[in-house]
């Protein structure tokens, strides 16, 4: 059965609990015409064709990360070694596919030097970070932090994100080893090491995603998912614990900020009795949760934000966001049966 059968099965079966009044208002749910999804200045239009490739010739196995470059392109990361690397235009149409040597393929993110594109690959299976360029020449690797004294074979580390500063430093998770969080600069030279696994507020279980939050120009932070705790960390670039936002029910991903705003692909449900439970979630310029695409509808009480979940039976596992700059989402999403990304238009 192709996804979008699947998915016209699962929307149907869904119907029903769309007609509850708790989801009044939260769709607008009619097979005949587009489905909309999202809540209140954030709604979009599903488009389940976008990206879709001759997966003889184009396979994809787990698409774990998705981004956009600096000419516009939509970059995906699989972990399929026939081509980890996938590259659309805005349409879906292929334009290029790289990369045979990246097994466990999960973290990508962009870095812009001298005008020139690079890629920071995170791969836990061979337990690296590796620098390429935009087409994929390797111009960097980095082991895991033997200096650090927090790993005793390289098996401990596996690493799932980066971000980058704008000096070239750069940050890692090992959001699937030991949970800590090592800041080097542009040469790869270790210069920090933070986090940890435990339930603290400066440790993580599920380190998951980190990004720098640079929307306070004089005062940049780093936003690091705490993912099993349903909780988004705020540290400062030296490490210090700041403070945390939790998104009760949601186990997020990582952040990626666009404009003033925060989205997250949210892996799954917390308290769902099945899996494949996630949706999206997107805080305003004040970290508030304002809609939840595939998700029940955000409400704050005594200021607590009210546990979400899955309302809709559109995702499964979405795993990043991508957003461009007419504000439309790419969702890539992990162990969804290899299928490719969704598109979201605003509306």
């Amino acid at each position: 059965m192709n996804r979008r059968n699947f998915l016209h099965k699962s929307f149907c079966v869904s119907a029903g609990m769309l007609t509850l009044p708790m989801y009044a208002g939260a769709y607008r749910f009619d097979m005949s015409k587009d489905l909309i999804i999202g809540h209140n200045t954030h709604q979009y239009k599903v488009d389940l064709n976008w990206g879709n490739l001759n997966a003889s010739e184009v396979p994809v196995k787990d698409c774990h990360e998705i981004i956009q470059d600096s000419k516009g392109r939509i970059v995906l990361l699989t972990n399929h070694i026939k081509n980890n690397i996938i590259i659309y235009d805005k349409s879906g149409k292929l334009l290029d596919t790289w990369g045979t040597t990246y097994p466990g393929a999960h973290g990508l993110t962009l870095a812009v030097e001298n005008g020139e594109d690079f890629l920071f690959i995170t791969d836990y299976e061979r337990h690296q970070v590796i620098k390429t360029t935009i087409d994929g020449k390797v111009v960097l690797t980095v082991d895991y932090p033997t200096d650090s004294g927090k790993y005793k074979t390289k098996e401990e580390y596996k690493p799932t994100e980066t971000t980058v500063l704008e000096n070239g430093d750069f940050y890692v998770a090992d959001g699937y080893g030991n949970q800590f969080i090592s800041h080097y600069n542009h040469k790869g030279e270790l210069l920090n090491v933070f986090g940890g696994r435990g339930t603290g507020n400066d440790q993580f279980l599920n380190a998951h995603g980190i990004c720098v939050d640079q929307r306070d120009k004089e005062n940049p932070v780093l936003l690091i998912t705490a993912r099993e705790q349903n909780v988004l960390k705020r540290f400062s670039l030296a490490g210090e614990y700041l403070s945390s936002i939790e998104v009760p029910g949601a186990l997020i991903c990582r952040p990626v900020i666009h404009k003033e705003e925060i989205y997250f692909a949210v892996l799954k449900s917390k308290g769902s009795t099945h899996d494949a439970s996630g949706f999206l979630l997107i805080m305003n310029d004040k970290n508030e949760v304002v809609s939840c695409p595939g998700a029940t509808k955000p409400v704050y009480e005594n200021n607590q934000l009210s546990e979400l979940y899955q309302s809709i039976k559109l995702f499964q596992h979405p795993h990043d966001v991508c957003i461009d700059e007419d504000d439309n989402i790419y969702v890539a999403q992990w162990n969804s049966g290899q299928t490719y990304p969704i598109k979201l238009t605003r509306v």
